[in-house]
């Protein structure tokens, strides 16, 4: 039976307020970068789990939510998680990564190390549920890829605007996180998400962003394309 209908309304917002609004949300969340410094500074749990309750409102498959957050600061499991991740990722700089990624990640300054996995105060690895089971019936999840990404962008959002630092990090294969985590096969790693406070010291590549312009279209009228 379709759900009971409860009523929906929104503030009534004056335009000129919507637009200084969005130019204040801008600023703020062009502030973003992917941080690979991190201050050993504590973050209370309760506060993680503010950032994951907003993450939890994303919209998503059939109201399904197919994600599960597992939030790490136990030191030994971080370090578990850290050796495993540079072994994967040595391998993947040294023999999987053909040589137009590395040439891509170069102007990143990334490599196999990633001492950020110990150091940073959380670790949030992001699982994506692509099943569940309700008593034997086994029940699909529907969109698990695009809902879980969703999820995973207010969370990033909403550090940012909590002033918590974050990063995206995706060692190739990720499966160790399951086992680590100790979490059922119907859930795949999607990411893996340190969060925490810059260090002192903590600088990041001064990389100019695509401009909207190149990714917007209004309407038929096409824009720049880089394609074929």
């Amino acid at each position: 039976m379709p759900a009971p209908p409860i009523p929906y309304t929104l503030p009534v917002r004056d335009p000129d307020w919507q637009l200084r609004r969005a130019a204040e949300l801008h600023r703020e969340l062009s502030g973003r970068r992917s941080c690979r410094a991190f201050s050993p500074r504590s973050i209370p749990r309760d506060l993680i789990e503010r950032v994951l309750e907003i993450a939890h409102t994303a919209p998503s498959g059939a109201n399904l939510r197919p994600w599960r957050f597992v939030a790490i600061d136990d030191p030994a499991i971080k370090r578990e998680i850290r050796i495993a991740a540079e072994a994967e990722e040595r391998e993947s700089y040294e023999r999987r990564m053909p040589q137009e990624w590395l040439d891509a990640l170069e102007p990143i300054g990334t490599d196999w190390r990633k001492p950020f996995l110990e150091v940073a105060p959380w670790l949030i690895v992001v699982f994506r549920v692509d099943w569940e089971l309700t008593g034997d019936i086994r029940r699909k999840n529907y969109y698990p890829n695009e809902s879980t990404g969703l999820a995973c962008g207010l969370l990033l959002a909403a550090a940012q605007m909590l002033g918590l630092a974050t990063l995206t990090h995706t060692p190739s294969p990720m499966g160790f996180l399951r086992s680590i985590c100790g979490r059922p096969e119907n859930e795949k790693p999607f990411l893996l998400i340190p969060v925490g406070y810059p260090a002192e010291d903590c600088t990041v590549p001064d990389l100019p962003r695509i401009p909207l312009s190149q990714r917007l279209q209004w309407n038929r009228d096409a824009g720049p394309s880089n394609g074929p």
